[in-house]
């Protein structure tokens, strides 16, 4: 306990012992400790309602231990014994905290037993006293010191339960930590180490199905902030929180990284459930534009978890803010191949294709516009002209500009899907470039 407070209770308690009517009030007290006991946990209870709501059974039998517990105290130290370090409070506070009690609800109780004991304190020493004056003097070292000793005891509760939560999360992020690095980088099945602590955090049920979810910022570098981090992870859990689906969540490699598990199915006679990572894509939705969220396909183990994550990142390289949530099972097939071709297939370019992008910038565009809708139509070119508001000579007259420069003629299947993906192509490395 601080300086201050041992300093504070002393003086109150040297207030007290000045008065000669003290011996008779601490036998008052210790006469009616029963009594005093059973109000202070009646009052907690009617005004406290978590503690009466709580579904954990050791809350009321503990409530029940310390509150005679600081009767004990205030006792002893009426009684002229020294102030002491006050463990049995801080052991309650970590208590509370382990068992995610809520603060509030513990320091509300402190202050009942304030009220309490002030008012059985000051009527056993004015049931002593004789005069008026000793009245007025008793009344307000009482005062005194039912304040500071409530002062010092939330002081002592509030800090050792704030230093157990902290240590509860450490304890927790380096689980999390652990489980995620298993999982993600891949494990050796028969290390029965790992596997033991795959079980036990009930990962290896054969019914479950599991898929991952990368996110990030728009910006990435957000992601360097650990505090802008840890916001976007929470924000993900809180409204991932009514979802049936268990979630492992932390951040990894600057993304906010989340594997998420749930039953395939009850048994062998029910439907399996829907796809998780559909269910879960539909709630990611409702994170925000400013993040970008890439989801994996289902996996049906633990051991296929790393190939889920390679897709939620290349699902997440190709999330912008128009597509804010990409599933890898919805990645067309021609994106993703131009997405894995990368600079190699760039480097391979017809050459025919600077200058055909060169006349499509200088005519607005209409070239790829008109392959577009042309292959959208299904080569069909008075639909084409529809779609683009023009005659069906324009589309032909286009066509033959085509031909001109590539040497290809667009009204055939082979080499309209070779203009697409060419087309395709040269808009990712626009999009990709600074």
């Amino acid at each position: 306990m601080s300086d201050y407070h041992t300093n504070a209770l002393n003086e109150a308690l040297q207030r007290l012992s000045d008065s000669r009517f003290l011996p008779a009030a601490v036998r008052y007290l210790t006469d009616n400790s029963t009594a005093i006991n059973a109000e202070l946990r009646e009052t907690v209870l009617a005004e406290i309602p978590a503690f009466s709501e709580s579904r954990n059974p050791d809350i009321l039998p503990e409530l029940a231990q310390h509150g005679p517990q600081h009767t004990i105290e205030i006792l002893r130290l009426l009684d002229g014994e020294p102030v002491g370090d006050f463990e049995f409070v801080r052991q309650h506070a970590r208590r509370r905290a382990e068992q995610r009690f809520p603060l509030e609800a513990t320091l509300h109780a402190y202050r009942c037993g304030h009220k309490i004991f002030s008012r059985w304190v000051r009527e056993a020493t004015l049931a002593a006293v004789s005069s008026a004056k000793d009245a007025q003097q008793i009344v307000a070292a009482v005062a005194d010191f039912t304040i500071e000793y409530t002062d010092a005891i939330s002081t002592i509760a509030a800090s050792a339960y704030v230093s157990q939560t902290r240590l509860l999360a450490d304890v927790a992020g380096d689980h999390r930590a652990e489980l995620l690095n298993i999982l993600l980088d891949g494990y050796d099945e028969s290390d029965g180490r790992v596997a033991k602590i795959l079980r036990d955090a009930g990962f290896l049920d054969r019914r479950q199905s599991f898929c991952v979810v990368l996110a990030q910022p728009v910006d990435p570098a957000e992601m360097l902030n650990p505090a802008r981090a840890r916001r976007l992870a929470d924000s993900i859990d809180k409204i991932l929180q009514g979802s049936p689906a268990r979630r492992l969540i932390d951040v990894r490699d600057n993304k906010v990284t989340t594997i998420f598990s749930d039953i395939r199915r009850a048994s062998g006679w029910t439907a399996p459930h829907t796809e998780l990572a559909k269910r879960i894509s539909a709630d990611l939705s409702m994170v925000g534009n400013a993040a970008l969220i890439g989801v994996s396909n289902d996996v049906p183990s633990t051991s296929q978890v790393p190939t889920a994550h390679s897709e939620a990142l290349l699902a997440l390289e190709l999330a912008d803010v128009t597509h804010r949530v990409v599933q890898f099972s919805e990645i067309p097939t021609r994106r993703l191949m131009l997405h894995l071709a990368g600079e190699e297939f760039q480097r391979v370019l017809p050459v025919w294709s600077s200058e055909f992008f060169v006349a499509d910038e200088k005519a607005g565009g209409s070239l790829v516009a008109t392959i577009r809708a042309y292959a959208n139509a299904n080569m069909n070119v008075l639909k084409a002209a529809e779609q683009l508001s023009v005659h069906p000579n324009t589309i032909y007259s286009r066509f033959q500009k085509i031909l001109d420069i590539t040497g290809l003629d667009a009204r055939s299947y082979h080499t309209l899907t070779e203009l697409l993906i060419v087309a395709d192509c040269m808009r990712r490395s626009t999009v990709d470039a600074p």
